[in-house]
């Protein structure tokens, strides 16, 4: 098993905008009231813990299996593509079954927490996880897994320090032509919009265009990326971090590593896939703090080879400790409210027609 079946798509994520304009021109109401509060409290005594989940059903049924094995809580799950499915829980509204939210990306929980869709999580379990990895003060979303974007490079040609330190660096003349991109990927787009909040739309312009000026190989995804690296095709790329695990683990010998740069407000990443909570049923919070777990923790370390971000767990793979790998203070609720700007500059830049 292995993530990335429901990879959040920037052009799906637009859904999400759509649905919030809806609602504040009154469409919906986040918040319960009324009949509508009523109902939902009486219907929740009979139904399972309803989950959406934005991660593929082959990765965390397992889950939700051993959840109801330990608890005696059922579980119903709604698998989907994570923008689509916060999209659909803006419009639902007040009325939506859902109890549970398992999102893919932070972005997309960012977006709910802003509606004032997710219910805040009691403390203890949000000080389970680092708080850069949660929505913050607030409390409405909590982080499960990391997945870290780096830099896959041929370490028989490339030492670490030949390699860009950060993402200004990319655009160096030096790296003209050796290097590869996915810019019609999930991931490369969400670490642009990551950037734009922090560094603001002109300094994303200028990096795009820097980039675009080098000429990098384009490619569809981090998969193939990683396959160029290891065939001599290109010296390095920027993926996320498990790819370059998975295919060392499936060639042992490939002349392959990641490597995390360490300078730049936005350099180095790390997307999460996160929880939060929809309605008041205190089974909701006993699912959280199961995969928040040592035990969930260390499954989804093994078989995604992602980071656990419960504090103290290890990551499965050779990874440097998650409290070394720098991360920008961002807002991702900002970051979902600037994704349609930053494909308009993916696209503007030339790097993705």
């Amino acid at each position: 098993m292995r993530p990335g079946s429901h990879r959040w798509s920037l052009v799906s994520v637009l859904a999400v905008s759509a649905a919030l304009a809806a609602i504040a021109a009154g469409c919906g109401d986040s918040h319960a009231t009324g009949t509508a509060a009523e109902d939902r409290t009486a219907s929740q005594r009979t139904r399972p813990l309803t989950v959406y989940s934005g991660r593929s059903e082959s990765l965390v049924a397992p889950l939700f299996r051993q959840f109801t094995e330990r608890t005696g809580i059922a579980v119903g799950v709604r698998y989907g593509d994570t923008a689509e499915l916060a999209a659909t829980l803006l419009e639902e509204g007040v009325r939506t079954p859902a109890d549970v939210f398992f999102s893919q990306d932070a972005a997309a929980l960012g977006a709910l927490a802003e509606a004032g869709s997710l219910r805040e999580l009691p403390a203890d379990v949000v000080a389970l996880v680092a708080a850069r990895f949660t929505s913050g003060p607030d409390r409405r979303w909590v982080g499960v897994s990391g997945r870290a974007r780096a830099v896959v490079h041929d370490t028989a040609r490339l030492a670490a320090a030949d390699l860009p330190q950060s993402l200004e660096e990319v655009a160096h003349p030096r790296f003209a032509g050796r290097f590869g991109v996915a810019p019609s990927n999930a991931s490369f787009q969400a670490h642009m919009a990551v950037y734009r909040v922090a560094r603001g739309a002109a300094a994303l312009d200028a990096l795009l265009a820097g980039i675009a000026s080098n000429q990098p190989r384009l490619y569809a995804s981090n998969g193939p990326i990683v396959d160029a690296v290891i065939a001599g095709e290109i010296d390095w790329g920027l993926v996320n971090h498990y790819y370059v695990w998975r295919a060392t683990t499936e060639r042992p010998g490939a002349p392959a590593a990641s490597f995390f740069m360490p300078e730049g407000e936005a350099s180095s990443f790390i997307n999460v896939a996160g929880v939060g909570v929809l309605g008041d049923r205190p089974e909701a919070i006993e699912l959280v703090r199961f995969l928040l777990s040592p035990e969930s923790q260390r499954y989804f370390a093994a078989e995604t080879f992602e980071y656990p971000l419960l504090e103290g767990a290890e990551p499965a793979a050779a990874l440097p400790p998650l409290a070394e790998v720098r991360t920008p203070e961002v807002d991702f609720g900002e970051v979902s409210a600037v994704l349609e700007e930053t494909l308009a500059a993916i696209r503007k830049s030339g790097l993705l027609r």
